[in-house]
């Protein structure tokens, strides 16, 4: 068992930068996905679609 006062240090600033660390990324990949989002919907109002997106008279079979 750890009793020195210096890993516990150790170890509670290991868990704050896990913590910060993972917190970033999400950040990272919100915003990210926040850009994709707003660039999709410009090309949309430009009249440029998705090929994955379906048209509006029916998929083609």
């Amino acid at each position: 068992m750890i009793t020195g006062s210096a890993e516990n240090i150790f170890i509670v600033w290991a868990y704050a930068g896990i913590g910060i660390a993972t917190l970033g990324l999400i950040g990272w990949v919100w915003l990210s996905a926040r850009r994709v989002d707003a660039r999709l919907k410009g090309l949309e109002a430009q009249g440029i679609r998705r090929r994955s997106a379906v048209p509006a008279n029916g998929p083609s079979v």
